[in-house]
């Protein structure tokens, strides 16, 4: 799948078997949990095909979104093109409050925040198929532009002194060009080849402004540019060995990513600089994994071996504290065993290596008041996790125990930063943290209802600065549907969860959150209507706190989540496309 689109109009008449991989393997990337596996029928048909869908959203304001996809089959060739535009608005606000101890006495620097989005995206996107026998190739473009105008009409105080009004508004400009190809074939009946390539370059320019109408503080303005390119490709071998399956592969990848930020208050620049960082970073890693039914044992083990040249450079000189060159060897091994068809238990240990988004290496600063600054880490390592798995079903139930140990993770903290006045900074550290995640579920068709119910535990074991994040996170999720005659469907979904820490936040509880739909098929379901609503009771908590570094922080939210929303699909000739390729390097394409 190369984006969630092309799972929304999948139906379920196009299915053929789905498959829970819980222990994926080498072949995929290290940091990937599970996978699931859809494989469709081949009742393709040949002409055009059709699929168009409409969602009108109500929160605090409207959105509109148009998703139209168009393919045409003749013969062994698929030629498609689908496009998406979107328009959103959202509006939140809230209050944060730092309190610490500045110059020997308590002080508390404040803001209020109401924040208004409005955005507009599309996406178009254009390619071509070809498979015939046990050989397949396509290749696609694909543009995405973006433009949003971000405000902010707010104020900011310091200790007991009147609050003073503030304004910050952005505008963003960002575009974005993908093309991607991929190639299989078998051959001799057993040996699978199969190769991806992808390039992708985007641009993205920013302008903020944060004034202060009511006050004769000066305007503070700033402007950035982030441009990146990435070239990545992937290519692996599959066939049977010693009664088993093995995969052997590369997969390699270059990304340029550069940041121009420019600050053009002359005061405001003499602690935060205006800079020039440029990063490239060559990868290249080698993986194997081998697979094999051993009775009703299953064994699947396997191993990657990355190697990472990094170049930082700031203001054009190379950064020798940060520029690296790395080697790593990331094992992975499950082991199942199979009781019957509903009854399995298995367990598996895996090493990966989790690289930071480049967005959180930069070394560049945001000016977001008089008395606080946002930025990167361009120091930031990347993280070793090593993660134990359990994972047992049993008719309905299934039960998932994960123990994670992650060094050199990242987390925000805030904390005193160096200036001639009070500053505060806000920005993202290395940590090691321990993690146990405890779900069980639960799930059983009864008539035309089908229940889900989940009950889960996060605790983590991490100190900072002599403060213990440990307190755990208790969640549960209660999943109804209810598949009616004629065409008629309806959800019920609550979900809750306890106050408690996740990295160096600490979250606060919502224990009742619901949200519904209904909706119904026409036209033996060629077309679907569904009526949506999102925390119908308003009582989702957004709100959270931070303790590092002797910085005290409380912010206090409104997410703009309460809303109604109308979907109207419509399918002509529905199928699957039969594009088989897959991003050559998800990982780096998160990052950017």
């Amino acid at each position: 799948m190369r984006d969630e689109m092309e799972l929304r109009h999948l139906l379920s008449s196009n299915l053929k078997k789905v498959e829970l991989l819980m222990a994926p393997g080498a072949a995929y990337e290290s940091t990937t949990g599970a996978v699931l596996k859809i494989t469709t029928r081949r009742n393709f048909v040949q002409g055009l095909s059709l699929t168009d869908q409409f969602q009108l959203q109500r929160r605090r304001k409207w959105s509109v979104m148009d998703y139209l996809a168009l393919s045409y089959r003749t013969g062994d060739w698929e030629f498609f093109v689908n496009g998406t535009i979107n328009s959103s608005s959202s509006a939140n606000k809230g209050i944060t409050t730092n309190t610490l101890v500045y110059d020997g006495k308590e002080t508390v620097v404040g803001s209020s925040q109401y924040n208004s989005f409005p955005t507009t995206t599309g996406v178009v996107k254009g390619g071509f198929n070809y498979s015939h026998g046990a050989q397949s190739f396509g290749a696609y473009y694909r543009y995405n532009p973006e433009r949003g105008d971000f405000s902010n009409s707010g104020s900011e105080w310091l200790d007991n002194n009147p609050a003073v009004a503030r304004n910050i508004d952005k505008r963003i400009r960002a575009h974005s060009h993908l093309a991607s190809l991929y190639y299989e074939n078998t051959f001799a009946d057993k040996y699978l080849l199969h190769f991806d390539g992808d390039f992708r370059s985007a641009f993205d320019a920013n302008d903020m402004a944060t004034t202060y109408p009511s006050s004769t503080i000066p305007a503070v303005n700033s402007t950035d540019k982030r441009t990146s390119t990435l070239w990545a490709g992937k290519l692996y071998l599959n066939f049977p060995l010693w009664d088993g399956e093995f995969t052997v592969g590369t997969q390699d990848s270059y990304t340029h990513t550069s940041l121009d930020y420019r600050m053009l208050n002359t005061g405001v620049s003499e602690y935060i600089p205006s800079s020039l960082t440029d990063a490239r970073q060559t990868s290249a890693a080698l993986y194997a994994s081998w697979s094999r039914m051993f009775g009703k044992f299953s064994l699947s083990a396997g191993a990657r071996y990355e190697y990472v040249d990094y170049d930082f450079k700031v203001n054009g000189k190379r950064d020798e504290n940060i520029s690296r060159r790395d080697h790593t060897l990331t094992p992975d091994i499950s082991l199942g065993y199979s009781f019957n068809d509903e009854s399995q238990v298995s367990i598996s240990y895996k090493m990966a290596t989790v690289k930071p988004p480049y967005s959180q290496l930069t070394g560049s600063l945001n000016y977001t008041g008089q008395h606080e600054i946002e930025g990167g880490n361009p120091g930031l390592h990347d993280e070793r996790m090593h993660d134990i798995q359990l994972f047992g079903m049993w008719k309905g139930f299934m039960l998932q125990a994960d123990c994670c140990r992650s060094l050199d993770t990242y987390a925000f903290v805030k904390q005193v930063y160096p200036a001639d006045n009070l500053q505060l900074l806000m920005h993202p550290v290395n940590i090691d943290v321990s993690a146990l995640s405890l779900y069980l579920v639960w799930s059983q068709p009864i008539r035309f209802w089908t229940p889900g119910v989940t009950a889960g535990l996060y605790r983590q074991w991490l100190t900072i600065d002599n403060n213990r994040y440990n307190k755990p996170i208790y969640s549960y999720y209660f999943d109804n549907t209810f598949s009616l005659p004629r065409g008629w469907s309806i959800t019920a979904n609550i979900s809750g969860s306890s106050q408690g820490d996740m990295h160096t936040n600490r979250f606060g509880g919502s224990w009742f959150t619901m949200d519904a739909s209904v909706g119904k098929s026409f036209l033996n379901k060629s077309l679907t209507l569904k009526l949506s609503a999102t925390d119908i009771f308003n009582t989702s908590n957004n709100d959270w706190t931070m303790n590092t570094y002797g910085v005290f922080v409380d912010k206090r939210q409104s997410y703009d989540r309460r809303g109604v929303s109308l979907n109207i699909i419509y399918n002509f000739q529905p199928r699957k496309s039969k594009y088989k390729g897959s991003a050559a390097s998800e990982a780096e394409m998160k990052r950017l």
